[in-house]
């Protein structure tokens, strides 16, 4: 199944949904190959009740302002592209909405899949 993308402007964004504790979120995240782990905004995690701050598990990650400790948070599901990842691990981390994305979607969402990205025909198909 392909997914269609505008190549002709800024990065390639993608609509995935999240599952919580509590509900779900549609969110808009950039499809990012140079980032190793997913990331979404806190907000949203404690909107479908994951609480970030309470998560024993923080990831060391070199960010613009230096190097940044990061909550790391189990998701009930992440789906994207067709593709659905329970107990998937994201990063939770405060992004402004003006930025007018939800997150990133890395290469751990990718792997052990085949990621085609079709800049003439404007698709995205992951299988």
């Amino acid at each position: 199944m392909s997914f269609p993308f505008n190549s002709s402007a800024g990065p390639i964004t993608i609509d995935a949904s999240l599952s919580g504790p509590l509900g779900q979120a549609d969110l808009r995240l950039i499809l990012d190959t140079g980032a190793t782990t997913s990331l979404l905004r806190s907000t949203i995690l404690i909107a479908v009740g994951y609480d970030p701050d309470a998560s024993p598990n923080r990831v060391q990650v070199a960010m613009g302002g230096g190097i940044q400790f990061i909550p790391r948070v189990v998701l009930n599901r992440l789906s994207a592209l067709g593709q659905h990842r329970p107990g998937f691990p994201v990063l939770s981390h405060s992004i402004l909405p003006a930025a007018g994305i939800d997150g990133l979607l890395g290469l751990d969402f990718f792997r052990g899949t085949i990621l085609t990205v079709d800049f003439r025909a404007a698709q995205i198909t992951l299988t």
